[in-house]
């Protein structure tokens, strides 16, 4: 028996503070949470700006014995946690405890805690390192301190796929929950990798904007690096009818693809077949998609690449999309960027308001789409889309739709 399956609670640690409400209403006003650098020694970087999490103070939310043994990466992670199970009015009593899942995506885990024993060790010479230097960095902590804040003893693993992290967790989730595995999960992804190490590598990669994300515009230079954390609690929906709860949309397909081909170029195939996967998966017609939460990182060889993807799988239909790139105000925050790209989704079905591309200057030939560029626009959406497609060609698409 397959178990149809919905979103019931979310969580977010963003560019716009802690609390999913706090994302939410950027993402309805179109506000961006770019801006200068504070965290990293700007004056030796060519690259100034982030998407940072923004007068965060961990001993407001952890105590002293918990910090030693949490990355930032983490505490972003349980904060979101807590909050999604929160929203969802979930208790774990009974058979609970034993019957849901955690799942976390994350592209580099605690890199935080990597560049700081890194640099004792190489760059200070101290050669005594933190001795919980390994539990902070490796990338299972995050669900492991989850399990233990909220007392679960479900599934529970990380999962690694670049940019795709997220979706791929909500994925695996999504089919636990489906096929009866477990009652419900807690799943999406975390990351805060804005160190003065990785911002360097970003940097030599040579894909960074300098001003902002501007994704699909002509004048776009590049992604904007981000953090954060979001999580969404999936529950099957019988489970969920019973006990009452608000349900936000319906988890319906999740669809994946390997490009098997380059390791950062972007390919339209690959896009495509996840798409069209997670759409044969839903049992979705491609013509009842209202929306798609895209990729859109603003380089320029991505924007381009998934609007043919899109024309190519949709046709027609695809001039009658609303399309729009939510890292334009919240980063791109890797192995959360998922996580938080889901929720706007579903919000943009739960409130019927469909947040916007941002820093949108001027159309491109290339990117011909309606990305509902500047301003959010109010739209009744029954079915959409969140598309992520990483570097090693990794693909994951989840489909979502109304609860009818």
């Amino acid at each position: 028996m397959l178990h149809r399956v919905v979103i019931t609670g979310t969580g977010a640690v963003s560019a716009f503070g802690i609390g999913a409400e706090n994302f939410r209403q950027a993402m309805r006003v179109g506000r961006s949470g770019i801006r200068p650098l504070e965290n990293v020694p700007v004056e030796e970087l060519k690259i100034g700006i982030g998407a940072e999490v923004p007068d965060y103070d961990e001993k407001a939310h952890f105590n002293s014995k918990q910090l030693h043994a949490l990355d930032r990466c983490t505490q972003f992670a349980m904060l979101a946690a807590r909050e999604a199970m929160a929203d969802a009015g979930l208790e774990v009593s009974g058979d609970l405890a034993d019957r849901m899942a955690v799942i976390v995506g994350s592209a580099v885990g605690g890199k935080t805690s990597d560049d700081d024993a890194f640099k004792r060790l190489y760059g200070d010479g101290n050669p005594r390192v933190n001795p919980m230097s390994i539990p902070r960095i490796m990338m299972s902590a995050a669900p492991s301190h989850i399990t233990m804040d909220l007392g679960l003893h479900g599934p529970a693993f990380a999962v690694s796929s670049a940019c795709s992290s997220s979706n791929h967790a909500i994925g695996d989730a999504f089919r636990m929950v489906r096929h009866g595995y477990v009652d419900a999960a807690i799943a999406g992804g975390t990351e805060a990798a804005i160190t003065f190490g990785m911002m360097k590598a970003w940097q030599a990669l040579r894909v960074i904007s300098g001003d902002t994300c501007r994704p699909f515009s002509a004048d776009r230079s590049g992604m904007v690096i981000g953090e954060g954390a979001g999580m969404l609690v999936m529950e099957s929906l019988e489970h969920a009818l019973a006990r009452g709860a608000t349900i936000y949309a319906e988890l319906a397909g999740f669809g994946l693809s390997s490009d098997a081909g380059h390791l950062i170029a972007p390919s339209q195939q690959g896009a495509c077949k996840a798409i069209t996967r997670a759409l044969d998966d839903a049992e979705m017609a491609a013509d009842a998609v209202d929306y798609i939460n895209a990729h859109g990182t603003g380089t320029p060889a991505n924007d381009p690449t998934e609007t043919a993807a899109i024309r190519e799988v949709f046709g027609s239909h695809a001039d009658r999309l609303m399309v729009s790139s939510t890292k334009s105000m919240h980063g791109h925050a890797l192995g959360a960027a998922g996580a938080l790209e889901a929720i706007a989704t579903v919000m943009a079905i739960h409130e019927g308001v469909v947040p916007p591309t941002a820093n949108f200057n001027t159309a491109d030939p290339a990117c011909d789409l309606d990305y509902v560029v500047n301003q959010s626009r109010e739209a009744k959406v029954d079915a959409a889309l969140s598309n992520s497609f990483a570097f090693g060609g990794l693909n994951a698409v989840l489909a979502f739709r109304t609860v009818r």
